[in-house]
């Protein structure tokens, strides 16, 4: 773990030098879980920047930004000391001058809002997308306990229960694991037609749900979706099933080492028009590269982002009443599904040109 915060703060250190500045100033909480290995600097799990922030000098001293509250923790069981962070603590109640003072007159970057300095958002983002091995064994664990809480929480799911009801349920079983479910939509009947981004409401399940799981552990981040269906599903239900099978089959395939996203991206909308949605694609992002972000960044059809052996990504292709997702690993000979669930039904898609992918099929109950 030591070894990967200081590559980290290596990696920095040349972003310094290729932007001709001094130190960083790391606010974003998915930034700090980044260069402290997944250390948490959130109290507020919806917060975007932490009650803790990192500064990253050229020169390669580090330092940890926070209040009287934070530190305690991030010294006890953060372990922050040992990776080799030095604290610069101010009282709950006075403002903290540490940042102003290390960084007098010095060129300063930041991945948030900082007066006078330069806008690294982008260039944090791309360092937080290229995982190491130590975070692709933590995103493995991650993927299978989200799949896990995912197969617990849908398998217990019955008509008449409300969605918030589903929902709690999908909570429970991702908190149980040690999982955090920063994203957690649950969608039923002619709600899962109607919206993308469905948030819980009181209505009753009578047929058909869907469950969405943005899980988060150790500042990494998985998605995945899986659907459920009472009775015998009708045949344009079905078709809509399949078609976003086939558009999700042929995203994962084409994300290999060499093609940008907008490529990737491009592959996909060529499947949507050929199961015969070609418009579907214009109603909602198809996702794109993950990591310590549910999406690092999305891909777009001018996107020249290259995918590179190594990263995460999460694909969300959807119909109105179907949607298809899981987190997967850009391997070297091929990709890894992470949140793969074990014992699910699935559909065989046929990729012209490659082996056949398997992807999840709607759970079907009599």
């Amino acid at each position: 773990m030591i070894e990967e915060v200081r590559t980290k703060a290596a990696q920095v250190a040349e972003l310094c030098a290729a932007r001709d500045l001094d130190a960083v100033w790391l606010q974003r909480v998915s930034s700090f879980a980044w260069a402290t290995a997944g250390a948490a600097s959130y109290v507020n799990l919806a917060a975007t920047y932490g009650a803790a922030q990192l500064l990253i000098m050229a020169d390669g001293r580090r330092f940890v930004i926070t209040n009287s509250i934070e530190a305690p923790r991030l010294e006890r069981e953060e372990a922050l000391g040992k990776q080799g962070w030095e604290l610069r603590v101010a009282r709950w109640h006075e403002s903290n001058a540490a940042l102003a003072g290390l960084t007098l007159g010095l060129r300063v970057g930041s991945d948030g809002p900082l007066d006078g300095g330069t806008d690294l958002t982008a260039d944090i983002a791309r360092l937080r997308a290229r995982l190491s091995p130590p975070e692709h064994h933590r995103l493995r664990e991650l993927g299978s306990r989200s799949a896990a809480a995912m197969d617990a929480a849908i398998r217990a799911v019955r008509p008449g229960m409300t969605e918030l009801e589903i929902a709690a349920r999908l909570a429970a079983e991702a908190i149980a694991r040690g999982v955090q479910p920063n994203v957690n939509l649950v969608a039923t009947d002619e709600r899962i037609f109607a919206f993308r981004h469905p948030l819980p409401t009181e209505k009753r399940l009578a047929h058909h749900a869907m469950l969405v799981l943005g899980g988060r552990r150790r500042g990494l981040c998985t998605s995945i979706t899986r659907l459920v269906h009472f009775g015998r599903m009708p045949d344009d239900l079905r078709r809509r099933a399949q078609a976003v099978a086939h558009v999700d089959a042929v995203l994962i395939s084409a994300t290999r080492p060499g093609r940008t996203l907008g490529e990737v991206l491009g592959h996909g909308i060529a499947a949507y028009a050929a199961t015969g949605f070609p418009d579907e694609w214009h109603l909602h992002h198809q996702g794109g590269l993950a990591g310590y972000e549910p999406r690092e960044q999305l891909a777009r059809p001018d996107s020249t982002e290259p995918v590179c052996e190594g990263q995460a990504f999460a694909w969300n292709p959807s119909v109105a009443g179907a949607k298809a997702e899981d987190t997967i690993l850009v391997g070297a000979s091929d990709n890894e599904i992470l949140t793969a669930t074990a014992g699910w039904p699935e559909i065989q898609i046929e990729i012209a040109g490659g082996v056949p992918i398997a992807r999840p099929a709607t759970l079907e109950i009599e």
